[in-house]
């Protein structure tokens, strides 16, 4: 019974239940960020270069599988179906733009996190109520017309 009791108190910190929530959110992010740059970004890319599809740009490296009908491989999925082993550099190319997508948006929320805590922690300095006798050098209050210590005359307190 030791270990199920320990195991609740360990699923059961905030630390965790903050990691769960994290990794869902990140999960649910990352296929919004796949969505947007094969559904948004690179078609118009693709387009601007010719009508080029970059999730279907391969190297075929088994150039002697054919189709059934004995035509040459033309697609990625032709590629898949007929077994003949590729390079998909255009999904690659996806997913680098995938991960520079996801690392600019991380960047500007750490960002915005830290301008809140230097926010947080410049803080009003407060107002000085002690000052230096220009003549003893006794610290000596803000206010004072003259030091206790010396009995110097001082000047208006500033």
């Amino acid at each position: 019974m030791g270990i199920v009791k320990e195991f609740k108190e360990f699923a059961m910190r905030g630390n965790v239940i903050d990691l769960a929530v994290g990794v869902i959110i990140g999960a649910a992010f990352g296929k919004i960020v796949t969505s947007l740059v094969n559904d948004i970004i690179m078609p118009p890319i693709g387009k601007v270069l010719g009508g080029v599809d970059f999730a279907n740009l391969f190297f075929n490296l088994d150039p002697d599988i054919t189709l059934a009908d004995g035509s040459p491989v033309r697609s990625l999925a032709q590629a898949q179906e007929s077994g003949a082993a590729v390079i998909a550099y255009g999904q690659f190319i996806n997913n680098i733009i995938d991960f520079l997508i996801v690392a600019f948006c991380i960047f500007i929320l750490v960002k915005g996190i830290n301008m809140l805590k230097r926010q947080e922690h410049e803080k009003p300095q407060p107002e000085k109520t002690t000052r230096e006798c220009p003549y003893c050098l006794s610290e000596i209050s803000a206010k004072a017309s003259r030091c206790p210590h010396c009995t110097s005359e001082l000047e208006a307190a500033v």
